[in-house]
C-alpha cells in the first residue's frame, strides 16, 4: 500500500491490480491524500490540480462506497479551496448531471450518492464563492429526493446541511423548500434519515427566522412526532433541534429580522409550557388527547418523554448558568407540577410514575449539577427546601386533620408525594456534592426549627457511605 502514498494516483500500478485490490488501493490513496493536501503548498496543488480533479471526478462513476465517497468529496473541496476555482463549476455541473440521470438501477445508486455528497462538501468549503449556482443545485437535489430510497434521503439531508452551513444567510431563497423537504424526513421510517433531517433543520433554523416564529408550533409538534418509536440517536438529534429552536424563540431580537417579517418572541414560561404540553400529552393533538383522557386510554410513549427530557436539558444548558440562576424558581415549579396530581397522565400507572420521576430528576441533576457554581447551588438548595416545606405541610394536613370536610384528598397527597420524591432526590444530590459547604442551608431559619432537624438527618443519610 506504500505505492498509493503519492499526490497523484499511480495509474500504472492501479491498472495491474485485480478488482478487490483496486478498491483497497483507491481507498488508501484517498486517505493519504486527505492528510497530504493540507500540508502541500498552494503552488504544488495548482501545478497538478487538473490531473487531480480528473482522477477524483472519474472515481465518482466507479460506484464508491460510503467511506470512499466521503473521502472523494473532502479531497475535491480541499483542492478547490487551496488551489484555483476556475473549474469548480464544471465539477458541480458534472455532479448535477449524475444526479439528474434517469438510471434507477441499484448499481448506479452509489454514483448518485457520491455526487450528492460531493456537492455538499464543495458548498460547505467554498460557500458564497460559488455564486448563485446553489439555487439550481438545491432544486436538483430536492427533486432527486422525491424518488430516493432511505439511503438517498439520508445523504441528501446531510448534503443540504453542509450547503446551508457554507452559504449561511445567502441561502434564504431556498429555505422554505429545504424546510418542506426536511419536515417529511423528520418522521421518516428510517432512524438514520430522522437524525440527518434533525441536523439539517438545526442548521437551517440559525438563519431561517420563520422556524422559531411563525412556524414554531408546527416545528415543536413535528419534533414530538419524531420522538415516537425513536432510537437514542434520534432522541439526541431531535432534542438538539427542539431545544435550539426554543432558545432562538426566547432570545431573539426584533432588530435582527427583516422589517417585513412579524417575528414572534415567546417568554421563558411559554417555552416551558410548550415542552410541558408534549411531556403530558405526547405527539397527539389537543382534541385527540382530551378524548383519550375522558376514555382513560391515553398513554404517552416513554420515547417521547425521554426525548422531551433531553430537549429540556438542551434548552436550559444553551441559555446558560446565569440565566438558570435567575429563573430557577419558575423552572422548579414547572417541573414539579409535571408529576402533580393535576396531570394524571404522568401518574396513571406505575411505569408512568417511574418514567416521569426519573425524567424530572434527570433534568434537575443535569442542569443544576452541570451549570451552577457552589454559591448558586447553595441558593438553589434553599429554594428546594422551601418547596419541600410547602409540600410537606400539604401532606401533614392530609394525614393529621380528622375533619372529613376540610381534609385534603388522597389524590392530592399522592401527587405531592411524587413531587416530594423528585425534590428530595435533587436536594440529596446537592448536599452530597456540597459537603460541608452546605452549612448556610442548615443555618437558614426561614423554614422553622423542625425543618432544620429533618434536613440534618437527611443530609446525614445522603452523605453516608
Amino acid at each position: 500500500m506504500e505505492l498509493a502514498h503519492s499526490l497523484l494516483l499511480n495509474e500504472e500500478i492501479y491498472s495491474q491490480l485485480g478488482e478487490p485490490q483496486k478498491a483497497e488501493f483507491i481507498f488508501e490513496w484517498l486517505r493519504f491524500l486527505e492528510k497530504l493536501l493540507p500540508a502541500t503548498s498552494r503552488a504544488d496543488i495548482r501545478e497538478k490540480q487538473n490531473k487531480l480533479i480528473e482522477q477524483l471526478t472519474s472515481l465518482l462513476t466507479s460506484s464508491p462506497g460510503p467511506p470512499t465517497r466521503q473521502l472523494i468529496a473532502k479531497n475535491l473541496a480541499i483542492i478547490y479551496s487551496s488551489g484555483d476555482t476556475f473549474s469548480v463549476h464544471q465539477t458541480i455541473d458534472k455532479c448535477n448531471e449524475l444526479i439528474r440521470s434517469k438510471d434507477d438501477s441499484p448499481s448506479y445508486l452509489p454514483t448518485k450518492l457520491a455526487a450528492v455528497v460531493c456537492l455538499g462538501y464543495l458548498y460547505k468549503k467554498l460557500g458564497r464563492i460559488l455564486g448563485n449556482s446553489f439555487v439550481d443545485t438545491i432544486g436538483n437535489v430536492l427533486k432527486a429526493m422525491k424518488n430516493a430510497e432511505s439511503q438517498g434521503r439520508y445523504e441528501i439531508m446531510l448534503s443540504l446541511q453542509n450547503i446551508l452551513k457554507g452559504l449561511g444567510v445567502a441561502a434564504v431563497p431556498c429555505h422554505r423548500d429545504i424546510y418542506k423537504a426536511a419536515r417529511s424526513c423528520l418522521t421518516d421510517r428510517s432512524m438514520a434519515v430522522r437524525c440527518a433531517a434533525a441536523k439539517c433543520l438545526l442548521e437551517l433554523q440559525s438563519e431561517a427566522t420563520f422556524m422559531w416564529s411563525t412556524e414554531l408550533d408546527s416545528v415543536v409538534t413535528l419534533c414530538f412526532k419524531s420522538f415516537e418509536g425513536s432510537s437514542y440517536d434520534v432522541q439526541i438529534a431531535v432534542s438538539k433541534l427542539l431545544g435550539g429552536v426554543l432558545v432562538s424563540a426566547v432570545t431573539s431580537k426584533q432588530g435582527t429580522a427583516s422589517a417585513k417579517q412579524n417575528v414572534r418572541r415567546i417568554s421563558f414560561e411559554e417555552a416551558l409550557e410548550l415542552l410541558g404540553t408534549g411531556f403530558l400529552r405526547g405527539s397527539s393533538g389537543f382534541l385527540r388527547a382530551s378524548g383519550d383522557i375522558l376514555k382513560g386510554t391515553s398513554s404517552v410513549s416513554r420515547d417521547v418523554r425521554v426525548g422531551i427530557t433531553q430537549a429540556y436539558v438542551v434548552f436550559i444548558s444553551t441559555l446558560g448558568g446565569p440565566w438558570l440562576e435567575r429563573n430557577f424558581s419558575a423552572l422548579l415549579s414547572h417541573l414539579l407540577d409535571l408529576v402533580s396530581q393535576s396531570h394524571p397522565k404522568t401518574v396513571q400507572s406505575q411505569m408512568d410514575v417511574i418514567c416521569s420521576r426519573r425524567c424530572i430528576s434527570f433534568i434537575l441533576r443535569a442542569t443544576i449539577g452541570g451549570l451552577l457554581g457552589e454559591k448558586a447551588q447553595i441558593a438553589t438548595a434553599k429554594e428546594i427546601c422551601q418547596a419541600i416545606w410547602k409540600l410537606k405541610k400539604v401532606v401533614d394536613a392530609a394525614m393529621s386533620d380528622s375533619n372529613v370536610e376540610t381534609r385534603v384528598g388522597t389524590t392530592d397527597v399522592i401527587g405531592s408525594q411524587h413531587m416530594l420524591i423528585c425534590a428530595l432526590e435533587e436536594l440529596g444530590n446537592l448536599m452530597h456534592g456540597l459537603g460541608t459547604t452546605a452549612a448556610p442551608v442548615l443555618q437558614d431559619s426561614s423554614a422553622g426549627n423542625e425543618w432544620h432537624l429533618f434536613l440534618c438527618k437527611y443530609m446525614q443519610m445522603s452523605v453516608a457511605p
